[in-house]
């Protein structure tokens, strides 16, 4: 274990390069439907179909990448795995900008998944050099970065986008360059050579993934209710600008400062309330409160009447998200030092899976919606409740002890 100073440089970087990925991925979001209709000669019908091409060009890769740089993590350590993955975030950064057709710019998104699927080892790396009753604490950070890159990364692409569709591209992938050349210096190896795994390859996919959930006992369960959470998630986040602008006629404004408030609150629970939350509880009291919050939440955003409602209804959705680094938590304590990397790229895969089939799902619901009347609008987001009951009921029926107890064959 490093000593506490290098230890929490080495946290921050970590949590900077989450933040780098995500807002990688997000900081194209309002950018990339723009770029394509310019690449494509002004024609907006070509257009908005690339533009789902472009949105899945990374999930996929991301999915199908990170199992194998999870392990790889596992075998050659955290450290190099990290490093590639922000000189990655660059490049396709870099390619982006630079790009002069819209197979040049696919090139760039498909880059992007399998760089940004080392997220794996970059949770790993905390799981290495975090005591597991600090660990929700740490994952909690590492969250909060998640999310603020997400959420802030279209703000970010949509107000430096004014004057050059190109000049996201360009800044971000600077911020990312001196990252990595920051963490060249700080960010030490946290995987002892005595404790790497070989590479299985059979494993090294999202279907061999999905063996080790089943090798832990609870272990399966626990993933099962990560993809419902997120899936949860998937259904609120991916509609609330149609949703909002539909039911409060809120502008871009109005729906910029919604979330910039949004990522602030998210930043303070997952920061400061998290960890002091699971070091009373424990993590599957933690999981249990901040999924009954969760479902309180959603059923109150689903219902708002009005815009003001909105806002307060999503506190409790906010303060409920510390059941995800929680219940990463869990997870995490129930395999060794030399699966982390293995485990994360599990999480990895599921978190990439949400990303393909949620968008496509709840988007032809609310479709579905609005013709049936403005009550029926929130239907989605009452479905995210309905997951997250779900995965309440998962965590506590089945959630035992922690046990690094392999199940019997």
């Amino acid at each position: 274990m490093t000593h506490p100073h290098p230890r929490r440089a080495a946290l921050a970087f970590v949590a900077v390069t989450i933040f780098l990925d995500y807002s990688a991925q997000s900081i194209s979001f309002p950018i990339l439907p723009r770029l394509a209709q310019e690449l494509l000669g002004g024609d907006a019908a070509s257009a908005a179909r690339w533009t789902g091409f472009l949105e899945v060009a990374w999930a996929i890769p991301q999915f199908l990448a990170a199992p194998f740089l999870g392990m790889l993590s596992d075998r050659f350590g955290r450290r190099p795995v990290i490093l590639i993955s922000v000189f990655g975030v660059g490049a396709e950064l870099v390619m982006g900008a630079l790009a002069p057709t819209i197979g040049w710019l696919m090139a760039a998104r498909i880059l992007c998944g399998l760089t940004c699927g080392a997220q794996a080892a970059a949770m790993a790396y905390v799981a290495d050099v975090t005591p597991p009753e600090d660990r929700t604490r740490a994952y909690g950070w590492t969250t909060a970065a998640l999310w603020s890159g997400i959420i802030l990364g279209p703000a970010l692409g949509g107000l430096l986008a004014a004057h050059d569709l190109r000049t996201p591209f360009w800044v971000a992938a600077a911020v990312a360059f001196v990252g990595g050349v920051y963490g060249l210096f700080v960010l030490p190896e946290s995987l002892p050579k005595e404790k790497r795994a070989p590479i299985r390859w059979a494993k090294a996919n999202p279907w061999g993934a999905v063996d080790l959930l089943v090798q832990r006992k609870g272990l399966l369960v626990l993933g099962i209710a990560l993809l419902l959470i997120w899936l949860a998630f998937q259904a609120k986040d991916n509609l609330l600008v149609l949703y909002t602008a539909h039911r409060y006629g809120w502008s871009p404004l109005d729906f910029g400062v919604f979330c910039s408030a949004l990522a602030v609150a998210s930043i303070a629970v997952q920061t400061g309330l998290t960890g002091r939350i699971a070091k009373a509880l424990g993590d599957r009291r933690t999981v249990l409160l901040g999924l009954a919050l969760e479902i309180v939440g959603f059923a109150a955003v689903g219902l708002a009447p009005t815009g003001v409602w909105f806002w307060i209804a999503n506190l409790p959705v906010v303060l409920g998200s510390m059941a995800t680094p929680a219940l990463q938590s869990l997870m995490s304590s129930k395999v060794g030092e030399a699966e982390q990397g293995r485990l994360q790229g599990a999480m990895g895969s599921i978190a990439s899976l949400t990303s393909i089939t949620a968008p496509i799902a709840v988007t032809q619901v609310f479709a579905a919606t609005l013709t049936w009347g403005p009550a029926w609008s929130g239907l989605t987001i009452l479905i995210g409740g309905a997951l997250s009951l779900a995965a309440w009921i998962l965590v506590l029926a089945f959630a035992g002890p922690v046990s690094l107890e392999k199940k019997n064959p």
